[in-house]
């Protein structure tokens, strides 16, 4: 079945931008209450190990829409286990 390449182009992006839309919402609620202790260290842990193995994966293929969507879900994991320590930090003081 041949795809047409408009197509691809918005299901990759549509397919980002609902991937990174959970944890954009995530980190705003965490900001909002700081508190991220709802958030597992083994969940960020595993998709960040996930992410970095899209990107090698999409790299490989040179498909632009898996390189920048792993890209960003890895800046955002960034941004989540930074907030979840410094969280952690002001509650135990």
């Amino acid at each position: 079945m041949e795809v047409d390449g408009l197509l691809l182009t918005v299901l990759g992006t549509v397919a980002g931008i609902l991937i990174l839309t959970g944890w954009v919402e995530q980190i705003y609620k965490g900001y909002k209450t700081k508190s991220m202790q709802d958030i597992s260290k083994f969940l960020t842990i595993f998709i960040a190990a996930g992410s970095i193995l899209w990107l090698v994966y999409g790299s490989i293929v040179s498909d632009v829409f898996i390189i920048g969507t792993n890209i960003a879900g890895l800046i955002l994991m960034i941004i989540v286990s930074t907030m979840k320590r410094r969280y952690q930090k002001i509650l135990k003081t």
